[in-house]
């Protein structure tokens, strides 16, 4: 897994490249809990053009981090899912806490 980030106008822009479970999970979740807690950003977009897998754990991962966000009143956006992320959001509700916006960002 790859987390690529730059922030702009006090937008943080995080990329996920790679297969987000089990294994890398705990890399993933310590990463962006990192950049987003410094990052002292508004608004959190995160691209998921890149990410070619995701299970429950995966899933775990993206909602801890919306709840910590949620807290600081710092909302989360979805950029470009795959495929496979697409369905995963969609069945789950996801977007409901975390809207998917239209764009490339990174």
């Amino acid at each position: 897994m790859n987390v690529l980030t730059r922030t702009h106008q006090n937008v943080l822009y995080i990329a996920l490249d790679g297969e987000l479970d089990e294994k890398t999970a705990e890399y993933t979740r310590l990463t962006l809990e990192q950049t987003m807690l410094n990052a002292r950003a508004k608004q959190i977009v995160i691209d998921l053009a890149k990410l070619s897998f995701m299970d429950s754990t995966g899933i775990g991962v993206l909602l801890g981090r919306y709840k910590k966000m949620k807290d600081r009143r710092i909302p989360i956006y979805i950029a470009n899912p795959s495929v496979q992320a697409e369905r995963i959001f969609q069945m789950t509700g996801l977007y409901k806490i975390m809207p998917k916006i239209k764009g490339a960002i990174l």
